[in-house]
């Protein structure tokens, strides 16, 4: 695809975009196999709350809605446990990324992340805190993709027209509300597929 438009800004998603998240990580200590673990994501409906979360609700507020006791704690550890979560950057991702930058293009970020655990994030992954212009952290603003809202927050902050923007996501729906507000989209699926989508845009 040749861009019709001054392209100034890729904006990347970070959770399994540049850093690898296994939930499964902070709760097989305790489960032992994942087939128990994947029983425990279902019975507690994980990932539902845990989209609230990265939405603003607190852990321990979520927690609290489990009826199982044993249930309850276990997921009430898990800020704690985050860093076992996070423990693998795609260094593939980071690269693409610094060649971006290299070209002169801003580099942003905007990730449905919990403000608990961003810190946790950065922390595991310091480069997390200065890689970006711009980052928002739905978490912090209680305003999750693919809502149209934080995708004119990044436009409003950095200072760009959604036409300006290349958008990096590993999921479909975030893709297609980034497209609705008018960014470029790239579906990430692979560092090799995202490559291979900049340079259909001349951008490798």
């Amino acid at each position: 695809m040749t861009q019709s438009f001054p392209l100034r800004a890729v904006v990347f998603d970070i959770g399994n975009v540049l850093v690898d998240w296994q939930p499964s990580q902070a709760f097989l200590p305790d489960l032992g196999s994942q087939a128990l673990v994947d029983d425990f994501l279902a019975r507690t409906d994980f990932f539902a709350r845990n989209l609230r979360a990265d939405a603003g609700a607190s852990w321990a507020d979520l927690a609290r809605e489990i009826d199982d006791p044993a249930d309850r704690a276990l997921f009430a550890a898990y800020p704690s446990r985050f860093a076992a979560t996070v423990a693998h950057a795609i260094e593939s991702s980071w690269q693409a990324m610094e060649d971006l930058r290299a070209r002169g293009l801003f580099i942003h970020a905007i990730t449905n992340w919990s403000a608990e655990t961003w810190p946790i994030g950065v922390a595991a992954h310091p480069r997390l805190g200065r890689a970006f212009g711009v980052t928002i952290v739905s978490g912090r603003e209680g305003v999750i993709k693919p809502d149209a809202g934080i995708f004119d927050l990044l436009c409003s902050r950095a200072g760009l027209a959604p036409r300006e923007c290349l958008f990096i996501d590993d999921s479909a729906r975030n893709i297609a509300g980034a497209a609705a507000f008018g960014m470029d989209t790239i579906h990430f699926t692979s560092p090799d597929a995202l490559r291979a989508g900049l340079i259909q845009r001349g951008l490798q």
